[in-house]
C-alpha cells in the first residue's frame, strides 16, 4: 500500500506539471487573461465618449470602480470561453492519452484505473481553477491600474467597505470555479468514450451550449433548475447586502449531482474498457 500511495502522488504531481505547464494550456490561460485586459482598455478609452457607461450586465459599473472588472470579465467568459477551455482540457484527459498510445503505459503504473481517473479529474479541476484565477487576477490588476479600487456599491444601492468588496469578488471567482466542476465531470466521461480528443472536447462544449439553450425556453421551466448552466450566474448573490447562501447552495448541489452522475459513468466506462493502445 505505501508503494501504491507513493506512486499515486508521484503520478499526480507529474500530471499537474505536464498539463498545467504544457504550451497549449499556457496559451489557453493567456488567452483568457486577455479578456479583462482588452475589456478594461476598451472601457478606459471610451469612458469619456458617447458610449461611456454603456454595456451589458456589470460592464457599465467598471469605470466607476475597477473591482467590477472581475465580475464583468467572468460574466463575459462564462457562457462560452471558460466552458471551451475547460472542455479542451477535460476532453483530452483520457482520449488524448489513448490517441497518443500512452494510456496503456500509464495503466502499468501501480495505482489502478480508479486512481488514475482521479488523477486526471484532479488535474482537470486544477486547470478550471487556474482558468478562473487567470481571469480574476488580471481583472483585479487591470481594474486597479485603469480605474482604481473603491468601496463597492451593491445591487441594492448599499455601499460596503473596500475590504468587504474584495472578499465578495473572490467569492464570485470561487463560485464560478466550483460551477465548472460538473462540466469537468462531463468532459472526463466523454474522454473515456473515444480515442479522438477533439470529439470529446466538442461534445463537452456542446453539452454546455445545449444546456444554455434549453435554459432559455420557458416551456422547460420544470427541468431548468437541474440544467448544468442554470445556476452559473448566481454569483450575483455576492453583490447583494445579504448573500443568498441558499441560492448558492442550490447551484453547488446541482453541480455535485452532475459530478456524481457523470463521474460514476466515467468510472464505470474507464474501469471496464479494453485498453489496447
Amino acid at each position: 500500500m505505501p508503494v501504491v500511495r507513493g506512486a499515486g502522488w508521484r503520478l499526480q504531481r507529474s500530471e499537474l506539471r505536464l498539463v498545467l505547464l504544457r504550451k497549449r494550456t499556457l496559451a489557453l490561460l493567456a488567452g483568457l487573461s486577455l479578456v479583462p485586459l482588452l475589456l478594461g482598455l476598451v472601457l478606459f478609452f471610451t469612458q469619456d465618449s458617447a458610449l461611456g457607461g454603456q454595456g451589458p450586465g456589470f460592464v457599465a459599473r467598471v469605470t466607476g470602480n475597477g473591482l467590477f472588472l472581475v465580475v464583468a470579465s467572468l460574466f463575459l467568459c462564462l457562457p462560452f470561453l471558460l466552458p471551451l477551455t475547460v472542455g479542451i482540457v477535460a476532453g483530452d484527459a483520457i482520449a488524448g492519452e489513448a490517441s497518443a498510445g500512452t494510456l496503456r503505459y500509464l495503466l502499468a503504473v501501480p495505482v489502478g484505473r480508479t486512481k488514475l481517473l482521479v488523477v486526471k479529474a484532479v488535474t482537470a479541476l486544477a486547470f478550471a481553477l487556474a482558468a478562473v484565477l487567470s481571469v480574476t487576477l488580471m481583472a483585479l490588476l487591470t481594474g486597479a491600474l485603469l480605474f482604481g479600487w473603491d468601496d463597492v456599491t451593491l445591487l441594492s444601492g448599499t455601499t460596503v467597505p473596500l475590504a468587504d468588496g474584495v472578499l465578495r469578488m473572490l467569492g464570485v471567482a470561487g463560485y464560478v470555479a466550483l460551477s465548472l466542476t460538473g462540466l469537468v465531470a462531463v468532459g472526463l466521461f466523454f474522454s473515456t468514450l473515444t480515442e479522438v480528443p477533439v470529439g470529446a472536447m466538442a461534445a463537452t462544449v456542446v453539452v454546455a451550449v445545449a444546456s444554455s439553450v434549453l435554459d432559455s425556453l420557458p416551456q422547460l421551466a420544470a427541468i431548468q433548475p437541474w440544467l448544468l448552466t442554470h445556476h452559473w450566474f448566481d454569483f450575483a448573490e455576492f453583490l447583494r447586502i445579504d448573500i443568498g447562501w441558499d441560492v448558492l447552495g442550490q447551484g453547488l448541489a446541482v453541480q455535485a449531482a452532475w459530478v456524481a452522475v457523470f463521474g460514476a459513468l466515467a468510472w464505470s466506462r474507464f474501469t471496464t474498457a479494453d485498453v489496447s493502445s
